[in-house]
C-alpha cells in the first residue's frame, strides 16, 4: 500500500512502428519520453492539490503509477489514436479525474470523446472543473503500429 498520496502528474503521448505488437508497444512508450519507467496501470483519480509537471525526475526502471491507453494494428494504412484527458476541480480539497481512450480513427474524434468522458465522470461525482487538459496522437500504420496516451503519478 502507498501512505502518500502522488504530488505531481505529467501527461504524455507517443507513436511507434514494430517488428511485433510489444516492439511497437515499447517503440511508443519511448516516443512518448516514459520508456525508462515501469508503469503500473491504475485508475483514474488525481489526488487534490496535485500539480502538472513538465518533467519526469524519476531514475530509469522506477515504477510510477499511471493512467493510459494504448492501442495497435497489423492493418496498412490504418489510422490508430490514443487521448488522455485530466479534469481538476475548481475546489482544491476534491480530487481530479483522468480518463484514457484509445479508438480506430482520427485525433479529433478521440480527442473529443475523452474530453467528454472526463467532462461525465465529474458531473458523476458533483464537481465543478477549473480545468479540462487532453493531448492525444494519431498514427497512420505502416506495418506494425503502436499507440500510447498516459498520465502519470508520482
Amino acid at each position: 500500500m502507498i501512505d502518500e498520496p502522488p504530488e505531481y502528474y505529467f501527461l504524455a503521448v507517443g507513436a511507434s512502428e514494430g517488428l511485433t505488437p510489444l516492439n511497437a508497444f515499447d517503440g511508443a512508450l519511448v516516443a512518448a519520453g516514459i520508456g525508462q519507467f515501469n508503469l503500473v496501470k491504475v485508475t483514474s483519480i488525481v489526488p487534490p492539490n496535485a500539480e502538472q509537471a513538465d518533467s519526469i525526475p524519476l531514475k530509469p526502471g522506477t515504477v510510477v503509477p499511471s493512467a493510459f491507453a494504448a492501442i495497435h494494428s497489423v492493418t496498412p494504412d490504418e489510422i490508430i489514436t490514443a487521448a488522455v484527458s485530466v479534469a481538476i476541480p475548481q475546489n482544491g480539497n476534491q480530487h481530479g479525474l483522468i480518463m484514457e481512450y484509445s479508438a480506430r480513427g482520427h485525433k479529433s474524434e478521440v480527442e473529443e470523446i475523452v474530453r467528454n468522458m472526463a467532462e461525465e465522470g465529474m458531473k458523476l461525482r458533483g464537481f465543478q472543473i477549473k480545468s479540462l487538459k487532453s493531448l492525444a496522437i494519431e498514427h497512420k500504420v505502416e506495418r506494425i503500429g503502436c499507440v500510447i496516451a498516459a498520465v502519470l503519478l508520482w
